[in-house]
């Protein structure tokens, strides 16, 4: 072969053919002659390898640390012979400088030191030349934290007679595995280079140990290499780790292929694509995307009544956005902030309608009952009508879950004409949510609110803004606050979103604000509205609900047809009694869905039994007999109809889960008395029961999950009737020697407020009388140290809750009886309601004293 021709990209390298051929040695590159075993100390420094092992033949530069490995290297330097030995730590995170012979595996190789570079740093990087492999005969000093030194033996390869052919089979193997793996890595190639250019493999120890050399194989394999003493035994093992790094490499080029040619193929669309956008430019088929933005901001403010100081800021930035590349990330941001200040509807407003007729049929179709709201929300649209707008409204709404808070503010929005846009501040901690974040920020948007205006597209919708009793405060801020200059009729006008930056005008939007519990809405956020409360519904109203709206609504969600179940009134006063006695009609609700739920699954079931009994036809697809199969099904359950009545509706709800709480129109036991409460999700009726018990001392104390404004009335009430006792009780024990208990049942329910005040006061006396109050009767009123009847609040709601429990007469404060007189009719009738300004009246109601004796006892007193 011509020493200049280049060699043939599949032929082995030169000192490979020559190894390929039976009797050919390589006549360049032969290392020196072995140094003899006999000619080797015997006693030698140990140095520790953690990340790999070496083998013998190879020479490679290692790296020694200032102290007490490179004094030791300082000093084998100075010998004669300069050898030193190599042993691999069993684990890689050992510390080198605390080691003992149990940290080192037992083979290690023997290496000469050829030169010593030192380091500005401190230390040196040592070139080596390892000789044989070693193992440790003999611990000569084996101190942790000093240099270990050992005494050793020296091996030297040896293939027995019998071995020679099958060696000799395994060196041509690895030859031509080598062989491959140039083809696919030529790194591999260099490195060929350099070992061959110190090293003669004609003999197949040696090949094995280049060979393991070779590969990325682990510490752990490689040294599994190193302690194979015996050539085929080692030479099989470095067989096995180059076949396995040919097939990594083989994966690997296979993926760098797929790589390349999915990048070639994405490279030459990109500049294919962009001869083309500029073809089209040329041809003036196609603009440029500046050009485009531009038109398409541009487009968007046709017809805007656009404030000029927003504007000045929209034609700075466009001016901006024609400079800038539209790679860059400046350009983004620019693009984005004209997309907002371009979005908003400057000036649009949509066509309202102020017809209060109009609104009154909507709301009277959308809703039942709520008499009040309703004649509220005729009012502000008449209102609006003399007017000519609706600016400066804030209406809140507030009242248990699931009367009708939102639903009504559609219906306003329907009947206004206008865009209804929703959404809950519930859980809002940051106030950016409200006014938006600062342009800086990565991801930056405005606030809810111009958000809505771009939804909507007009600049006079109907916002509600749900939940807003329950937003929190953080380190982020407080949207509360936030939501100060929203509400205010003369800030909106002026509303400066923080990413917008400039004003924009919300002053013509309604503004709806939705809520259960209105103490917890800051005082100055709640002066700002107006509060209508939807107290919640009493039985017939539900009941005429769930005709109207909800059993059509469940039977179309179900898949029925109209006509195919129908709900008595009987069997909807049961699931309004005893199943559903919210205030609101969200239970009620789910309830009859469940009723039309279970019919439908009786229906579907009875109808596949009788298909299933029908023989099947052959030689049809699964496919169209099983879709004539839902469609016949689906035609049988529409020819079926039931009728559910008072008796059914256990079959289908199961047991009812409320009973009568007032003890059946029966009198109530001794102590025990009926009181009226008020809670942010509607009016309830609890009882205070009273009992005694002998005790060394008179003492009471009271027990129920209930809150110090409670605790505080059973400490007026008890001193008033201490106080009255000769009055109202002059024969009695007087609780001489007694520990009353005092107990509000339901203890998992939070009580709170002063309204029980008259209450417990009746279930002292009671106790004290031995005589049971009046039956069917509650009270609701605060009662003071000289037994003065105080006003209280949630009149109507313990109105609804008195019905609900179908209690027919009631005793309510005096100061009460103007809102009582505002109440709607349909609430007050069958009722016998006692005004009281003073606790005798009460206690002439409740134990059914005449008043005249009541008054000559009282005069007696005098």
């Amino acid at each position: 072969m011509n020493p200049n021709e280049e060699p043939d990209e599949d032929s082995p390298p030169k000192e490979l053919e020559a190894l390929l051929h039976p009797n050919g040695l390589p006549t360049k590159g032969k290392s020196q002659p072995p140094i003899a075993t006999a000619d080797l100390p015997n006693k030698l420094a140990v140095f520790p390898l953690t990340r790999t092992c070496f083998f013998p033949g190879m020479a490679a530069p290692i790296l020694i640390e200032p102290g007490l490995y490179y004094e030791t290297l300082r000093e084998v330097a100075q010998q004669e012979q300069k050898v030193i030995a190599l042993f691999l730590t069993k684990k890689e995170s050992a510390d080198i400088y605390n080691l003992s012979f149990d940290d080192v595996y037992e083979v290690g190789v023997a290496a000469t030191i050829l030169r010593i570079i030192p380091i500005v740093e401190g230390g040196a990087q040592c070139l080596i030349s390892v000789l044989k492999r070693i193992r440790v005969k003999k611990q000569v000093n084996k101190t942790p934290g000093k240099q270990l030194y050992a005494q050793v033996e020296y091996h030297d390869d040896f293939i027995a007679q019998d071995q020679q052919k099958k060696v000799k089979a395994y060196s041509f193997s690895i030859i031509q595995t080598i062989k491959e793996m140039l083809k696919t890595n030529p790194v591999f190639k260099e490195e060929l280079q350099i070992f061959l250019s110190i090293t003669d493999f004609t003999e197949g120890g040696k090949l094995a140990d280049f060979a393991a050399a070779l590969t990325l194989a682990t510490r752990e394999e490689k040294q599994q290499v190193l302690e194979a003493f015996d050539v085929e035994e080692r030479i099989e093992k470095s067989l096995r780790l180059l076949r396995n790094e040919l097939d990594i490499n083989k994966l690997q080029n296979t993926i760098t292929k797929k790589i390349e040619a999915n990048v070639s193929k994405a490279q030459r669309e990109f500049f294919l694509r962009e001869q083309l956008k500029t073809i089209k430019k040329e041809l003036g088929l196609e603009k440029d995307d500046h050009q485009v933005a531009l038109e398409k901001f541009e487009e968007r403010l046709e017809g805007k009544i656009v404030p000029e100081d927003a504007m000045k800021v929209i034609n700075e930035e466009l001016s901006k956005l024609q400079m800038l590349d539209h790679q860059s990330a400046e350009y983004s941001v620019c693009y984005n902030y004209l997309d907002w200040l371009t979005v908003v509807p400057w000036g649009l407003k949509c066509q309202e309608i102020l017809d209060v007729q109009r609104a009154e049929k909507i709301l009277h179709h959308d809703h039942y009952g709520l008499e009040d709201i309703k004649e509220r929300i005729l009012e502000f649209i008449s209102v609006a009508q003399l007017r000519g707008h609706t600016k400066g409204q804030i209406l809140c709404f507030t009242g248990p879950p699931g009367v009708g808070k939102t639903s009504i503010g559609r219906s306003i929005a329907s009947a206004l004409n206008r865009p209804f846009y929703r959404f809950s501040v519930g859980g809002m901690r940051d106030e950016a949510e409200i006014k938006g974040h600062r342009r800086t920020y990565i991801g930056a948007m405005p606030g809810k609110f111009i958000q809505a205006l771009k939804h909507v597209k007009y600049s006079n919708p109907v916002i509600m803004i749900d939940e807003v009793d329950k937003m929190g405060i953080s380190y982020q801020g407080d949207p509360g606050s936030a939501l100060l200059e929203v509400l205010d009729p003369e800030q909106n006008k002026d509303f400066l979103d923080h990413y917008l930056d400039v004003r924009v005008d919300l002053s013509n939007i309604l503004f709806i604000v939705t809520c259960n519990d209105l103490d917890s809405i800051p005082g100055p956020l709640r002066d700002r509205m107006e509060v209508l409360r939807l107290s919640g519904y009493i039985a017939e109203e539900k009941v005429q609900i769930a005709k109207r709206y909800l059993v059509k609504r469940a039977k179309e969600e179900m898949g029925l047809l109209q006509n195919q179940l129908s709900i008595d009134t009987d069997a909807l006063n049961v699931i309004v009694n005893k199943y559903s006695r919210e205030a609101g009609v969200r239970n009620l609700e789910k309830n009859v869905k469940k009723i039309c739920r279970k019919v439908a699954a009786k229906f579907v079931r009875e109808a596949e039994e009788k298909i299933s009994e029908q023989p099947a036809k052959k030689g049809k697809g699964k496919e169209k007999e099983g879709k004539k199969d839902t469609d016949k099904i689906t035609a049988m359950v529409h020819k079926r109809k039931i009728k559910i009545g008072a008796k059914d509706v256990e079959t289908y709800l199961g047991k009812p889960i409320f009973t009568s709480e007032t003890f059946h129109g029966l009198r109530p036991p001794v102590g025990v008395v009926s009181g009226l409460a008020w809670t942010a999700y509607g009016g309830s009726t609890l009882y205070i029961e009273a009992a005694k018990m002998r005790a060394k001392e008179k003492k009471y104390h009271i027990s129920g999950n209930v809150s110090n404004v409670m605790k505080e009335s059973l400490d007026i009430a008890w001193t008033y009737v201490q106080s009255k006792i000769d009055k109202y009780a002059p024969t009695s024990d007087k609780f001489e020697e007694s520990d009353v208990h005092v107990h509000v049942p339901e203890g998992a329910t939070p009580k709170d407020g002063p309204s029980a005040g008259i209450t417990m006061t009746t279930a002292l006396l009671s106790l004290l009388l031995d005589k049971p109050v009046k039956k069917s009767l509650a009270m609701t009123g605060e009662i003071s140290l000289l037994g003065k009847v105080l006003a209280i609040g949630g009149v109507k709601e313990k109105l609804i809750a008195a019905r609900r429990e179908n209690i027919r007469e009631l005793i309510f404060p005096k100061e009460n009886y103007r809102d009582y007189v505002e109440l709607p009719d349909y609430l007050k009738k069958n009722l016998t309601v006692h005004f009281v300004e003073d606790y005798e009246d009460v206690y002439r109601i409740a134990f059914e004293v005449p008043q005249k004796k009541s008054l000559k006892r009282a005069k007696r007193k005098r």
